[in-house]
């Protein structure tokens, strides 16, 4: 089984990130941005605890190749397109509201 280490700065900033999504995500009021939320910050948590609980790193029992990787790395890619495409699909259809001031 393959890992890699991971600064402790990442680890904060994935924490953050995560906490972010999971405090703003509540306030566009879209299932799929809170689907695809769910999944990059359940990953992006998963990553932080891995990487905290081995000492070898984040393990990645995944390979195909030369790419090796782990099911929270999958959670996070495709949480992020969900909350890529969420987003878009959000914004057309709430498009006549972009032009409110905030």
């Amino acid at each position: 089984m393959l890992s890699h280490e991971r600064s402790l700065p990442l680890y904060a900033g994935g924490l953050v990130v995560g906490i972010a999504l999971l405090r703003l995500t509540p306030r566009v009021g879209s299932r799929l941005i809170s689907v695809g939320s769910g999944l990059a910050t359940g990953g992006a948590l998963a990553t932080v605890v891995c990487g905290l609980a081995w000492r070898g790193g984040v393990p990645n029992p995944l390979v195909r190749g030369d790419l090796a990787f782990n099911l929270a790395d999958l959670a996070i890619g495709l949480g992020v397109a969900v909350l890529i495409v969420g987003s878009l699909l959000h914004g057309w259809a709430n498009r006549g509201r972009l032009h409110e001031p905030v």
